[in-house]
């Protein structure tokens, strides 16, 4: 596994058999490529399911709320659900009490921003995540080759998926 942090804005290849580990004092991200043309399937609070159609440079970016090896596998574990399993996501109404219990929170498509400020698990909108504060602001950008990285990140990790 390699390690290095990012300062204000970075590039980073991103090969189909790796994930990218952003790592703040609180909170870690997860992201991987879709790979593959694809459609995901989004139950909404308003007992609706919106199909988000991806592309293989698409994101699946997962929000955990802790660190460590264990979150990471957990990260990993979810990664496969949704790029291997074809899960859906499930997006809670506002004031739904599980929101306190969720460990990670996922967002899909070509753009993240992660923001500390919004409550876990209850935003359609696949272009913001719930992240720890000291990942709040970062933005997650998919390129041809691998992601584009804007904020400040202490710790960057590429490992095996």
């Amino acid at each position: 596994m390699s390690q290095l942090s990012i300062r204000e804005r970075g590039m980073l290849r991103l090969e189909p058999s790796q994930i990218l580990f952003l790592c703040g004092d609180t909170g870690t991200i997860g992201v991987v490529k879709s790979l593959q043309e694809r459609q995901l399937f989004i139950g909404t609070p308003e007992e609706e399911e919106v199909v988000m159609f991806l592309e293989e440079d698409d994101l699946f970016v997962i929000s955990a709320f802790g660190n460590g090896p264990s979150v990471e596998q957990g990260i990993k574990c979810m990664a496969y659900l949704l790029r291997e399993m074809q899960s859906p996501i499930i997006v809670l109404g506002e004031d739904h009490p599980t929101s306190k219990r969720l460990k990670m929170v996922v967002a899909v498509g070509d753009n993240v921003r992660l923001d500390c400020n919004i409550t876990p698990g209850t935003h359609p909108e696949q272009d913001i995540l719930c992240s720890s504060p000291s990942l709040s602001g970062v933005k997650i950008s998919s390129t041809a080759d691998g992601v584009l990285i804007e904020g400040s990140i202490e710790e960057v990790k590429l490992d095996n998926i």
